[in-house]
């Protein structure tokens, strides 16, 4: 008794195959640049903004 050959299982998966890569890309995408970009760049200019604040208290003693 034997096995038969699995072929074409990736032509006949490739919509899903794509959909699942895609949408994983751009899940993870968002995931980056809300949970770790914008953060970063808010505490930067956070800290830009405190600086430049001191500075001009520092200038106008």
């Amino acid at each position: 008794m034997a096995i038969a050959p699995i072929t074409g299982m990736l032509r006949k998966h490739l919509l899903t195959n794509l959909s699942i890569g895609i949408g994983g890309g751009v899940v993870a995408g968002y995931a980056f640049w809300y949970g770790v970009h914008l953060p970063n760049v808010r505490n930067r200019d956070a800290w830009y903004l405190a600086y430049q604040e001191n500075k001009a208290k520092a200038e106008s003693e």
